[in-house]
């Protein structure tokens, strides 16, 4: 079995249905300069993204730009977690690694259970403990994050 290193079709669909993308700056729900696929930087220059900085030309431009982005991501996964995933449940970790980052994921409980074989309620579990946001310095249950978390957990656990 060939260790699975890339997002494939439905890898990408899955984390741009739920970014969006938006071709102009805008603030995310918790304050944070956003722009294309989920982009706060850009990943050419590592400059992080600003209010002021003009719109990305087309929507094929901000899909390139999040291949790259996505890059470092499909690497952490793949290079701290077992070589036998297959293309769902590296989807599903690249979606996850893609929203928390790469030391979110490295020191997570999903990446330990992963990585163990254990899957079940106990996985699940561990993907819904990244359902927070902060406001007013509070962390509290954001909807649309645990939406998220609970489809990356059913496409992690899809066969087919």
């Amino acid at each position: 079995m060939k260790e699975i290193t890339e997002l494939d079709d439905a890898g990408v669909k899955l984390i741009a249905d739920f970014e969006g993308c938006v071709l102009h700056p805008y603030l995310d729900q918790v304050g944070i300069c956003t722009i294309g696929i989920g982009m706060t930087y850009y990943p050419e220059t590592g400059k992080k993204v600003t209010i002021k900085d003009k719109p990305l030309e087309s929507i094929a431009e901000a899909y390139r730009q999040f291949k790259l982005m996505v890059k470092p991501k499909c690497f952490a996964v793949y290079s701290v977690t077992r070589a036998d995933l297959t293309q769902n449940e590296f989807n599903a970790l690249v979606s996850l690694t893609y929203n928390i980052g790469e030391a979110g994921y490295k020191g997570s409980t999903v990446h330990l259970l992963v990585n163990q074989h254990i899957t079940g309620d106990a996985l699940k579990n561990a993907f819904c403990m990244w359902d927070k946001v902060t406001r007013d310095g509070k962390h509290v249950v954001d909807e649309g994050l645990l939406k998220r978390r609970i489809k990356e957990y059913n496409t992690y656990i899809k066969t087919t």
